[in-house]
């Protein structure tokens, strides 16, 4: 995808997967941001290696085009009205503005539109709420100066992120209320971070000797106008989705080699006349952590194996379909223009529509919650089943079961993650709620959707770190010899963090650790030379 200069990359392999791999930033010089194509790995490059940043001269180009047609509408013979330019917002749209208060109705817009409320959101995402703001005004259809745009840039070099409250917006009229307090600062308003404590902007602004902004005509529209909170959260989680869906894999093979399960149900011939392209690639994937398994040549005694492994394939592979699916969706919404009224400089228009409105984000929001929901459900039922002592295994996984209740209450917390996740997956999309007295009638509801979904995956991520341990535990009570070479050099790397369990020890930093040496660090065959 267009858009990096002057990075360095070093590549890292995750899984045994034959898809496309990421690639992460080691060190980054520069990023100079370009009117092409970006992926969502350019967005979590950027907000992973924080480059610094700057403007081609393609996209000053396009900003300086479109204000000067701008203004030159607003400027010429009776002046045009336009939505937003010189008139109210909402249903306040039909009364007209004058010229000299232009200024003033931008920056009312901002302060009045800043009343979110609840956590703040986390700085990665903000981070990726502003790339995207940045990408989206170059497009030169938004009608602000350059200089505004500049600014936000400015703030990204200097590390200055504003405190972005987390609820507020119905995902309708673009993220109003959290896109304007990310905005904020710009005219000296709000707050920032510095170094992990939020100060006044105005402090800050003459610390560093910036003068606040005066907006001018159209600007805090096109600035609070647009669907970048929703994004953000869309494609920094679809990152966390992608380790999750690898984990998940390595995890099955992990848990079924611990069980003595049978690998009949991963050949391909089962997978290739279902025409699933990612139940086969789930398949392959097992198989692979599988390879070299003297384990898995030992004669088994039952015939088949519960669900939970058999049906991996089928389960895994439906959550990547969806995943395929909002990967295409969320790469469209960040190459786009979302704000309103958009200006189209070459065709002599300024159009009002509605774009803004978040309802090809809410729905794959939630299908993105619905699919990591699944990869944990699976999981926790894998994990039960480990603890059942069958299989050759004593109950929960530990000597003297009864004085030792082992591995019994993480399955508790895993069931209790399941369950919350359950609740969760009920669709925000579905409701709606008339704002703006009326005219705004049908709105998505996506912002909620985003924010559950990062929930969502804090839970899953749980989930399966507690499957971790669990098969870990269990691969110790079969013989030293004979595991397969790749889930053997996983079993070793996680035992320098968390330890096997001879006898009932506090439990929860064994979980917290799991989980963090899971999903900080990748996901390789080479375990041992990867951490």
């Amino acid at each position: 995808m267009d858009g990096f200069v002057n990075i360095e990359f070093y590549p890292s392999n995750i899984g045994f997967s034959q898809r496309r791999r990421r690639h992460y930033i080691r060190s980054v010089k520069g990023m100079e941001l370009t009117n092409g194509l970006w992926g969502v790995d350019t967005v979590w490059n950027a907000v992973k290696g924080m480059p610094k940043l700057s403007l081609s001269s393609d996209m000053q180009h396009a900003i300086e085009h479109c204000r000067d047609y701008l203004e030159a509408k607003l400027n010429s013979d009776g002046g045009a009205v336009i939505y937003g330019v010189n008139t109210g917002f909402g249903d306040l749209a039909s009364a007209r503005v004058d010229a000299e208060a232009l200024s003033q109705l931008q920056r009312n817009l901002l302060v009045s539109h800043a009343c979110g409320v609840g956590e703040e959101v986390p700085e990665e995402i903000v981070r990726a709420m502003v790339l995207l703001k940045i990408k989206s005004l170059g497009k030169g259809h938004s009608g602000v100066r350059l200089e505004t745009v500049q600014r936000l840039v400015k703030h990204w070099n200097a590390h200055l992120f504003p405190v972005v409250p987390s609820q507020g917006s119905l995902g309708a009229s673009g993220d109003l209320a959290p896109l304007s307090h990310m905005v904020l600062p710009l005219i000296g308003e709000g707050e920032v971070w510095v170094e992990g404590t939020p100060v006044p902007s105005s402090e800050v602004l003459a610390a560093k000797g910036w003068q606040p902004l005066v907006l001018g005509a159209k600007e805090g529209l096109a600035l609070i106008n647009g669907t970048q909170l929703m994004l953000g959260y869309g494609v920094m989680a679809m990152e966390r989705l992608e380790r999750i869906a690898d984990w998940a894999d390595a995890l099955c093979a992990w848990s079924l080699e611990a069980w003595h399960g049978r690998i009949e149900p991963f050949d391909p011939s089962i997978h290739q006349v279902r025409n699933q392209a990612n139940a086969e690639l789930v398949a392959q994937n097992v198989t692979d952590w599988l390879k070299g398994s003297q384990w898995q040549a030992q004669p088994r005694a039952q015939v088949q194996d519960p669900y939970s492994f058999r049906c991996t394939p089928q389960v895994h592979g439906a959550s990547r379909n969806s995943l395929s699916f909002a990967r295409a969706v969320l790469e469209n919404e960040l190459n786009a223009v979302t704000d309103n009224p958009l200006i189209f400089p070459d065709e002599d228009k300024v159009l009002s529509g509605g774009n803004f409105h978040g309802q090809p984000l809410a729905l794959q929001l939630e299908a993105m919650a619905l699919a990591a929901h699944e990869w944990g459900s699976i999981s926790e039922r894998r994990t039960y089943k480990l603890l059942s002592g069958k299989q050759g295994l004593p109950p929960f996984l530990v000597a003297n079961p009864g004085l030792n209740s082992g591995f019994m209450i993480p399955q508790y917390t895993a069931a209790s993650l399941v369950s919350q996740n359950k609740q969760l997956c009920a669709p925000n999309v579905v409701d709606t709620i008339d704002s703006s007295n009326g005219q705004e009638d049908h709105v998505s509801m996506g912002a909620n959707a985003a924010l559950k979904l990062w929930k969502i995956l804090d839970n899953v991520e749980q989930v399966l770190a507690i499957e971790c341990i669990t098969a870990a535990q269990a691969c110790d009570l079969r013989s030293s010899e004979g595991m397969a070479p790749a889930l053997a050099g996983l079993q070793r790397s996680l035992r320098r963090v968390v330890s096997f369990v001879e006898a009932d020890t506090y439990m929860q930093p064994h979980l917290l650790a799991a989980r963090d040496w899971m999903f900080s660090r990748e996901l390789s065959g080479d375990a041992e030379h990867s951490d």
